[in-house]
């Protein structure tokens, strides 16, 4: 029987051999140490996570019923809050219910109410004033356009004009007028107010400068029925005016009319406020409580309770945890991708990824757990309780302010996507994060950590306040959550005191701190290079100062510049006499063949390298001290052993080193061949020594040793010029030396 033989697909063959050729250059540059880190961190986290969202019960509530009888038991497994919206909307209706019905009091009406009894005035003093009384005065009131005489009671028309001085009257009636009118006058339709507050109104007076509000009860208000009562208040009790105030009150009655009406819009506006002002009903179910018992009967407040416990777990979805699963992934490759060479400036090393793993896994873990606290308040955020300015803080010391930057985005927002933050919690992290990525900036001492603390806790205030307003929380709230926003930011800066000193040293990271603690001139390094190599403990410091006033015009770190240029030759401690700067009068390579004159000239950074492992110094102060020489050629030693030997191989005559990789590094190279080669120019001067440094630079140039450096050009022409300034200024009372040949001038640029 013959065996069928199945055909491979050369298709399938050739796919993956395609996807093996793309993806193992890729798996190549994973460093395993820091891949299980993140591996790790990002596993913590998601455990954590995982723990706190998945109660010890999973609940559908597909299995309740209000009404009905529930055949098993569910208890909260942790203190849930949630709204009573029944008795929220109850308490709301209350409340609206003794809203009073808002009145306007109206300018134009009271305005028109002077203007009318001032027109009946002017004409009856024109009446008067031409001597017409009696029933010639009111058959002239009849024929006025305004029927005046229509208006007013029987009798009181005779009364007013027989008077022996109606002038007087009408003179009374207007100073009687303006109280009435201030006081106003109601119009009431008792279908528009009786929705509203039964007992009581509230009356706006609004002009042009304020608005006054009052509130009134009803049988305070005067109607148009009323209003022969509320002049009577006003005539003054005047025995020998008696009759005469009697009749300009009831001479004003015709002319008063209402001048406050109801307002639908302003008490529409109120209930509005009222509405909103009204704090929601709060409910608690405390940890271990009965949300429902088996074999009682299941009601609507169990029902609502059971669907806040349900929410305040959304891991008992399964989408739910599939959806923040994938989004929490998708912040990791964030924040992988976020923490490269583009946007950090630099790769980080093993050491660094491990610090942000980390902090990472705690930062989430931490969340996760905060929000099981129960705070008696709803105003106060979970992420109130998480050092977050300190998990920034650390990493913008440590490794740069970029890096605290990316975190300080990238940890709320998981912690948010987590469900671990609501928005106030996730905006208090954000501005918490940001303030102490940036708070550290300049920092020079341990001192400046506590002023850090405060602008953070400054800004901490800040966003509290707002979030507070936003979510009109009472006033008694403010003091106490003010209080310990303060108290986060102050604490984060007086604990980065404690976790800073072992992290530095952990890291072997060259932060500000640590690198002022190296430039001390005291230290017994420095003191033992000044002790066995005078000329090169000189040649550092001015190669210190060359460096430092360089960098800090490029912008570069002119503090690690100077550190670095102080150790950049302590490897010369070994064989002090072999270097021209410690000489005096014998020269040992007189007794040395070039090569072995060269082989302890290349040493000294072989010895500085191991003299900095054990003093352990930081990974950006080694780099100087190995690439200070580059891997250039020793010119002198190498010619002279071709003119010795007929040839030679390079190197055998080259720096172990390899050229610099930062502009600080870079910067200390050029400061160190620019300084131990001006010394040998003859009466220097600013011209000669800007022409020559310049020479100096270009064959750095051209030999390749600043080609990994990301110096640009412009940056070379600022180096040259803050080297002429510095070296102008310190030789420009020197005396003139001997003019020496050239080869010495190379043999002293070693």
């Amino acid at each position: 029987m013959r065996r069928l033989r199945l055909k491979k697909n050369p298709d399938a063959g050739d796919f993956r051999a395609a996807f093996i050729k793309i993806i193992s250059p890729i798996i190549s540059q994973v460093r395993r140490g820091p891949a299980i880190a993140v591996v790790l961190s990002f596993l913590i986290s998601v455990a954590f996570i995982m723990a706190n969202m998945h109660g010890v019960q999973i609940v559908d509530p597909g299995e309740f019923e209000a009404g009905r009888v529930a055949d098993r038991d569910v208890a909260a497994d942790r203190v849930v809050s949630y709204i009573d919206e029944e008795s929220t909307v109850r308490q709301r209706d209350a409340q609206v219910k003794l809203v009073p019905a808002v009145f306007r009091y109206s300018h134009s009406a009271t305005g028109e109410m002077r203007r009318s009894y001032q027109h009946f005035r002017d004409f009856s003093e024109d009446l008067l004033a031409k001597g017409i009384t009696g029933e010639d005065f009111m058959a002239a009131l009849q024929a006025e356009d305004g029927g005046y005489a229509a208006f007013f009671p029987a009798g009181m028309l005779e009364a007013f004009s027989s008077d022996s001085d109606p002038l007087k009257i009408l003179e009374y009636a207007a100073a009687l007028l303006e109280p009435v009118l201030e006081e106003g006058i109601f119009s009431i339709v008792p279908e528009e107010i009786e929705p509203y507050n039964p007992e009581m109104a509230e009356l706006v007076r609004q002009n042009s400068q304020d608005v006054r509000r009052e509130r009134l009860f009803y049988d305070q208000i005067v109607t148009r029925d009323e209003a022969a009562d509320l002049i009577s208040r006003y005539i003054l009790p005047d025995a020998h005016f008696a009759d005469s105030a009697r009749v300009a009150g009831v001479m004003l009655l015709p002319f008063i009319t209402e001048n406050i009406f109801f307002s639908l819009d302003d008490t529409l506006r109120r209930i509005d406020e009222v509405r909103s002002s009204v704090a929601p009903v709060m409910k608690q179910v405390d940890r271990g409580s009965m949300v429902i018992r088996k074999g009682f009967i299941v009601t609507e407040d169990n029902m609502k309770a059971l669907a806040a416990l349900i929410n305040a777990r959304p891991g008992s979805d399964l989408r739910t945890v599939w959806g923040i699963l994938l989004l929490l992934l998708l912040l990791c490759v964030l924040l992988i991708i976020l923490a490269g060479p583009p946007v950090i400036g630099r790769k980080l090393t093993d050491a660094e990824i491990y610090l942000v793993s980390v902090l990472a896994a705690l930062y989430l873990g931490g969340a996760a757990i905060a929000k099981n606290f129960s705070f008696n308040t709803e105003f106060l955020p979970v992420s109130l309780v998480l050092p977050t300015a300190l998990v920034m803080m650390l990493p913008s010391i440590l490794i740069n302010v970029r890096m605290a930057m990316v975190l300080a985005l990238v940890l709320p927002l998981g912690a948010f996507f987590s469900g671990s933050f609501d928005m106030p919690a996730y905006t208090f992290a954000l501005v918490s994060g940001v303030a102490a990525a940036f708070a550290l900036q300049k920092a020079e001492k341990r001192m400046d950590l506590i002023r850090a603390g405060l602008i953070i806790a400054g800004a901490n205030c800040i966003s509290l306040i707002a979030i507070l307003l936003v979510h009109r929380a009472p006033g008694g709230v403010y003091p106490g959550t003010l209080f310990w926003a303060a108290f986060n930011g102050v604490a984060s800066g007086m604990l980065v005191l404690g976790f800073l000193p072992p992290l530095e040293h952990a890291l072997n990271a060259a932060t500000t701190f640590r690198l002022i603690e190296l430039s001390d001139l005291n230290s017994p390094i420095l003191k033992g290079l000044f002790s066995a190599a005078p000329g090169t403990y000189s040649h550092s410091l001015m190669v210190a100062n060359l460096a430092e006033a360089a960098a800090q015009e490029i912008g570069a770190n002119p503090l690690l510049a100077r550190v670095g240029a102080y150790y950049h030759d302590i490897g010369k401690m070994e064989n002090p006499d072999y270097f021209v700067e410690n000489q005096t009068v014998y020269n040992k390579h007189d007794d040395l063949s070039p090569r072995l004159s060269a082989t302890v000239i290349r040493s000294h950074v072989k010895i500085g390298l191991e003299k900095g492992r054990s003093l352990g110094l930081p990974r950006e102060v080694m780099d100087v001290i190995g690439e200070h020489h580059g891997n250039s050629v020793i010119t002198w030693f190498y010619n002279e052993a071709l003119k010795r030997e007929g040839q030679a191989n390079m190197e055998d005559f080259s720096y172990p080193g390899n050229p610099p990789r930062s502009r600080e590094s870079a910067v200390v190279m050029l400061a160190d061949t620019v300084e131990a080669a001006v010394r040998t120019l003859k009466k220097p001067t600013a011209a000669k020594m800007e022409k020559f440094i310049q020479e100096l630079i270009n064959a750095k140039v051209e030999h390749g040793q600043l080609t990994n450096s990301e110096l640009t050009f412009r940056d070379l022409e600022t180096i040259k010029n803050a080297f002429v300034r510095v070296l102008a200024g310190h030789y420009h009372s020197r005396i003139e030396y001997p003019k020496l040949v050239e080869n010495e001038t190379k043999e002293a640029a070693v």
